[in-house]
């Protein structure tokens, strides 16, 4: 089916597949190494497994550019996100082919991006990106990769747990430069993502009616769903209705700076305040865990919250659920309250002398 010749001191392979003829590169100077390529080839061509050399081609950045352009074209929503993991994975892996990218290469990467001090979670999703552009690469016709390697997935032990307490939501809010005011206090009663709530636009608002509805492609899970205002909430939206319509009567943003332009990065901003009110680490995404920390003290009913707030699954909920230290302050005083009620009506309390004599057997220990 095939042979072999020289190429200067570098032994090729001749062979064909369904009549057309391949030349390639044994990359050695031993006739055996080529010889076992040539078996391997025909092997792969006889069980209809022949990739083509053009697979061994695709290089890194290829796959790189499909995945933004299957981003842009599905519309989703992440493609920020989807950009900086594939940066960060250019510099380990540009100019690499993807033949060349295994499980152990994968894992130096995981390692050198450890030793940067970044997170799990962000190796997790810079993974999730590389995987992503593998399965693209193996469903397109011709296909561009036939194996994908095993990619590892870390344990995550980085969730963060920050939120505000109604004093420093103050404090915070005394800092902030006017036109970053209005986003603050929709973050804190609605606990909307920060890109639904600088992503709001006049025709979602209904002030008459006193709520705003967020349509599926405004979403992260691309559902809609409607938030009603009332209180400083509203008042303040309507505050923002009334400077528009006098300074910029043609702004469709509800939240808007200076220029009257859509706000975009404002973290300068947000970090001077914060430093202002010595809250420093803080986030704006803190206040997606305080407003549903606040809406379940309220007594409104969990699943309410979570329409609220956009969570689809309890679990993820749970985790912006945020118990502190005074919610089990006030939880062992209830308890203690509830044993109250139970003397005034005629039970009695377990005291030290009623422990007098008892042995401290397991049984004892397991009826106690």
């Amino acid at each position: 089916m095939g042979n072999i010749y020289k190429r200067g001191n570098v032994f090729w392979l001749k062979y064909y597949r369904a009549g057309k003829p391949y030349f390639e590169s044994s990359k050695s100077t031993k006739e055996s190494d080529a010889k076992r390529l040539l078996k391997l080839r025909e092997g792969q061509i006889s069980e209809n497994r022949f990739p083509g050399l053009k697979i061994e081609k695709v290089r890194f950045e290829e796959l790189a550019q499909d995945l933004i352009e299957d981003y842009k074209t599905n519309g989703k929503k992440s493609l920020d996100r989807a950009e900086r993991s594939i940066n960060n994975l250019k510099k380990y892996l540009e100019g690499i082919r993807i033949i060349d990218i295994d499980t152990g290469r994968i894992n130096q990467y995981i390692l050198k991006r450890q030793d940067e001090g970044a997170e799990n979670g962000t190796i997790n999703r810079e993974l999730a990106a590389l995987k992503r552009m593998l399965n693209l690469a193996r469903r397109a016709t011709p296909p561009k990769v036939i194996n994908i390697p095993y990619i590892p997935h870390l344990q995550e032990n980085n969730a963060r747990i920050g939120f505000f307490e109604y004093e420093e939501y103050r404090s915070l809010l005394k800092a902030l430069p006017y036109y970053l005011k209005p986003v603050v206090i929709m973050a804190y009663y609605t606990g909307m993502r920060k890109e639904e709530i600088l992503g709001l636009q006049w025709p979602q608002v209904d002030l008459i009616e006193g709520k705003i509805t967020l349509r599926a492609e405004d979403t992260k899970n691309s559902e809609s769903r409607v938030i009603y205002m009332t209180g400083e909430l509203l008042e303040t939206i309507r505050f923002q209705k009334a400077v528009r319509d006098n300074k910029n009567p043609n702004c469709q943003w509800v939240f808007f700076g200076e220029a009257g332009d859509r706000i975009k990065d404002f973290r300068a901003a947000w970090d001077t305040a914060c430093k202002t009110a010595k809250l420093e680490g803080r986030l704006l995404h803190d206040f997606r865990r305080t407003a549903i920390r606040n809406m379940v003290r309220a007594g409104v009913p969990e699943r309410v919250a979570m329409m609220v707030s956009g969570h689809k699954t309890r679990s993820v909920f749970e985790r912006y659920n945020i118990v502190n230290e005074d919610d089990l302050k006030k939880a062992s005083k209830k308890v203690a309250e509830f044993h109250r009620e139970n003397l005034k009506n005629g039970y009695k309390t377990v005291t030290i002398s009623d422990l007098e004599g008892v042995e401290p057997c397991k049984e004892n220990i397991i009826s106690h």
